[in-house]
């Protein structure tokens, strides 16, 4: 069998990720020896200049590592703004995108809500990595050059937010803790805490007895199977508690993929969800090039769930990406399209990837929390609800 090819980084790339690995391993040393496999991620994720998202590498669409749903299709943030055009009809304020991407998704809302004559006064971004601000810029000037003027760019959550906050496979991008179950021939066994040291050969997990209270909670109903490896999701949970408390009036709109807790602890699921994604290829090594390889893992929705719900949220609703964009409208935005134009085959393909169980589908699901709305549910929500799955 032919061993897969990956690309071979620039030697520029190269250089940035041996800087990052020797900066972590100094952080390593720092600590002891060892640090949890959530302080890892985020320092290949996030260290400034250097970190998967705060570095210069291309991440989104065909030259980077992975493409989005902006990057699809035009008509994905067309029907998003059809939710947000519902709660901005109601609250009379703003959008707020926490990690926009390439800006595609904000040109995409903001060309749609000029369409409907729905049009907020600003349109905010919370985006910490500069190079990205910097792309999302120019995405705007290119796509909505006349709508530039109302994007303006935040440096944390604002106080007392009304209208509409929205995150696009923001949670999936967060550090994650991982635990495994220690146990030797099914015997009597207890969770562990994964983490990282420094070997002969580079970066190695390497497991530590599990002391955390909220990380021994969250073991408590897991699968007790030997070497049950599986992911917690601390700092997403601590993500919802922190928009809750920005929110003043209006709706949180996560859209990402991951699974409901009973599907995301099965015991089938033994080997976790966390990936990394490289030149659109799947790594299942989470060393591979630290800040050149997206890490990433699915999302426990209930586990976003019970945090939105303890802060004070409401739960508007919880649906599969396709329920989400049919009931949104996105069918009668392509039939705006002339059925002979280039760009109608190419939505037409495009909504096919975007709503089909085989594709993005059934995996990407839509969650939507609210603080004092009394209005409809917004389109998008009103379809297939799987609220009773939390």
């Amino acid at each position: 069998m032919n061993q897969l090819q990956l690309p071979a980084p620039t030697p520029e790339a190269l250089l940035a990720s041996q800087t990052l690995c020797q900066h972590i391993a100094e952080q390593i040393d720092a600590a002891g020896g060892w640090i949890s496999f959530a302080d890892f991620m985020r320092h290949a994720m996030y260290t400034p200049g250097l970190g998967y998202y705060s570095g210069g590498a291309t991440k989104f669409g065909g030259a980077g590592d992975f493409v989005t749903a902006p990057e699809i299709s035009p008509l994905f943030g067309g029907s998003v703004a059809a939710t947000v055009a519902h709660v901005l009809a109601e609250t009379g304020g703003q959008v707020l995108e926490i990690g926009a991407g390439t800006g595609q998704l904000a040109a995409q809302i903001l060309a749609e809500l000029e369409r409907r004559n729905a049009l907020p006064e600003h349109y905010a971004i919370l985006e910490l990595s500069g190079q990205l601000r910097e792309r999302q810029r120019q995405t705007l000037h290119t796509l909505v050059p006349h709508l530039a003027a109302k994007v303006l760019w935040l440096d944390e959550l604002p106080s007392d937010f009304v209208g509409v906050m929205l995150g696009n496979e923001v949670l999936d991008a967060m550090p994650c803790e991982l635990v495994q179950y220690a146990a030797e021939n099914n015997s009597d066994g207890e969770w562990q805490q994964r983490g990282v040291s420094v070997g002969q050969n580079g970066f190695a997990m390497q497991n530590r007895p599990l002391t955390d209270a909220k990380l021994l909670a969250a073991c408590a109903p897991l699968p007790q199977i030997p070497l049950y490896t599986t992911e917690i999701h601390l700092e997403a949970q601590g993500f919802i508690a922190a928009l809750a408390t920005s929110l003043k009036l209006g709706m949180i709109l996560l859209i990402d993929y991951g699974f409901p807790a009973n599907e995301y602890y099965h015991p089938e699921r033994s080997m976790g969800t966390l990936i990394g994604h490289y030149r659109h290829h799947t790594i299942h090594e989470p060393f591979f090039y630290p800040g050149l390889t997206d890490l990433t893992c699915h999302v426990d929705f209930t586990a976003m769930y019970t945090a939105a719900d303890l802060h004070g949220l409401s739960l508007e609703g919880y649906t599969p990406q396709a329920s989400f964009l049919l009931d949104a409208g996105i069918l009668q935005l392509a039939e705006q399209l002339p059925t002979s134009s280039l760009a109608y085959m190419k939505n037409a393909a495009a909504i096919q990837k975007l709503t089909t169980h085989a594709e993005m589908g059934e995996i990407f699901k839509v969650i939507a929390f609210s603080k004092a709305l009394t209005g409809d549910t917004a389109p998008g929500l009103r379809g297939r609800d799987r609220s009773g799955e939390l």
